[in-house]
């Protein structure tokens, strides 16, 4: 039995509320149980030096968590001056799950830039990220799109993220905290709509794991990844 009391292929509650801020050219509210995040995608007319005079655009992300985000308050990292080692992992995970949904030609020579900024954490803040961030993205492309700044769409397809373990011997999709920091193998899968995949992190925490528990792990990601494409594309329709 799972703590929440869920099946062992059952996902948390999701919804994305878009339009979550008034300012960013893209932006959503997602929550996965209870994991919160804030993403937004921010527009600007500029790339990277070793971008420019290429043709070619650029995304990027940044990742935080507030203070009380989780059951005790953390410190800034700002006020620490620097970002953990955590932190910068997850925003360039995020970066790279996203530009694998674009083509940065169809972009032009503009860069977004997504951040997320967790606002509750209970599991599974980078893998609600990249499915947040994924929508935000395709706000603000729409916003391009509208205004006549590009005539082909950049993004190729959807592109989520789900976590999944070994939790009490059984694989089961979609870790919150309880689960995640018992699990015997841990995984976040990262996925297109069309089922390729992008990244996989897989390790094992207390036990090893044999290749029939990772098919076991993929078999729940696919399905997963398939629910959280769904509600982003009622999200942005």
């Amino acid at each position: 039995m799972r703590p929440s009391g869920r099946t062992l292929d059952q996902m948390r509650d999701i919804s994305i509320e878009v339009g979550a801020t008034r300012h960013a050219e893209g932006s959503c509210m997602i929550r996965c149980g209870d994991t919160h995040v804030l993403c937004t995608a921010s527009l600007e007319e500029r790339v990277p030096p070793f971008l420019r005079n290429t043709g070619q655009g650029w995304v990027t992300a940044e990742y935080g968590m507030l203070p009380r985000a989780t059951t005790s308050r953390m410190r800034r990292e700002a006020a620490a001056g620097k970002q953990s080692g955590r932190t910068q992992e997850i925003q360039r995970l995020i970066g790279r799950s996203l530009r694998a949904g674009i083509d940065r030609n169809a972009l032009g020579e503009r860069q977004i830039t997504v951040d997320c900024d967790v606002i509750q954490a209970d599991g599974g803040t980078r893998c609600a990220s990249i499915t947040g961030g994924w929508v935000a993205l395709r706000l603000a492309v729409n916003k391009l799109l509208t205004a006549g700044d590009i005539v082909t769409d950049p993004i190729t397809d959807h592109v989520a993220a789900v976590s999944c373990g070994i939790y009490a011997g059984q694989p089961v999709l979609d870790l919150d905290y309880p689960e995640d920091s018992q699990a015997g193998t841990d995984a976040n899968f990262v996925m297109t709509g069309a089922g390729s995949m992008i990244e996989v992190q897989a390790s094992a925490e207390g036990s090893t794991f044999s290749r029939d528990q990772f098919d076991e792990l993929l078999s729940l990601a696919q399905k997963g990844v398939g629910e959280l494409v769904a509600a982003q594309a009622a999200a942005v329709a």
